[in-house]
């Protein structure tokens, strides 16, 4: 399961940069999400799965769903759009795993020290993966960095949030309820977006993979890997999205893999496989 997870969350840049061309970002996600609530409601119909049992819980899921999904992608497309290079967005969201290993290790929380040191490991690698892609000539700004930080702050207290407040229930219900409360943030806001959606077939294409393979598949799986795993040791698998994501451009694009590539790859991989297997406290 991690594995298909990190295989499938690693096209979330690939279909942004087929789509990002012909819609702007909040206006492509509240249709994103509208159209994975119909699918889920569907499914939900269809196998007769139970829905939260209290409205605690579905509190609970409204919050990770606002965050994890409205809060985290819509900071990602938005600096992305804005001009903020994919390399550096990632980089900077790129920092989740150690955020979240030092909250965890305030709280008390079992982070061992090989643990730490995988983290950083997966960090130098991250750095290496994505260096190709930074530039002096990005446009960095107060914004364009704003919105890349409040990225990084939604997924993180999302995800530390769901394992805290969210008792298991069945996916498919609890992914219906948190990506309508994301489409209920991002509506808003995309009113506010003048560009209008222009229905190309990469657009379609993307919107396609967005809702079938990145929400009712990755968004399921991560919530599935939260709640079973511990919050360090499933969001470490996020080093492995940029590594991943250079690999699928070099497929599909035709983007040179450099010898930083493929060191920080291996270094990346190597440092996830020690705060996975890292002994529990």
């Amino acid at each position: 399961m991690p594995a298909v997870f990190v295989l499938i969350w690693s096209t979330g840049f690939v279909v942004a940069r087929y789509a990002m061309p012909h819609a702007p970002p909040f206006t492509f996600l509240t249709v994103r999400y509208a159209l994975s609530v119909l699918c889920f409601v569907a499914w939900v119909g269809w196998a007769r799965v139970p829905w939260p049992s209290n409205r605690a819980q579905w509190g609970h899921l409204a919050v990770t769903g606002a965050l994890m999904h409205a809060g985290y992608l819509g900071g990602v497309w938005s600096a992305v759009k804005l001009g903020m290079g994919s390399g550096l967005t990632a980089l900077i969201v790129g920092l989740q795993p150690v955020l979240t290993a030092v909250w965890m290790s305030a709280q008390g929380g079992p982070v061992t020290r090989w643990q730490w040191l995988g983290l950083g490991l997966g960090f130098g690698g991250l750095v290496l993966v994505v260096s190709a892609k930074l530039s002096v000539g990005q446009e960095v700004t107060a914004t364009t960095l704003s919105l890349a930080v409040l990225a990084l702050l939604s997924i993180t207290t999302g995800t530390l949030y769901q394992k805290r407040h969210v008792q298991p229930c069945d996916v498919r219900s609890a992914s219906a309820v948190q990506l309508f409360a994301a489409c209920c943030v991002s509506l808003p806001l995309a009113c506010l977006e003048p560009q209008a959606m222009d229905w190309h077939p990469e657009l379609i294409g993307a919107m396609a993979w967005s809702v079938l393979a990145l929400s009712l598949g990755g968004s399921s799986l991560l919530y599935l890997l939260i709640q079973r795993g511990a919050a360090t040791r499933v969001t470490s698998l996020l080093y492995l999205v940029p590594p991943c994501t250079a690999a699928l451009a070099w497929l599909l694009f035709g983007e040179a893999i450099t010898g930083a590539t493929v060191l920080g790859t291996a270094l990346t991989a190597l440092g996830v496989s020690w705060v996975l297997r890292a002994p529990k406290p």
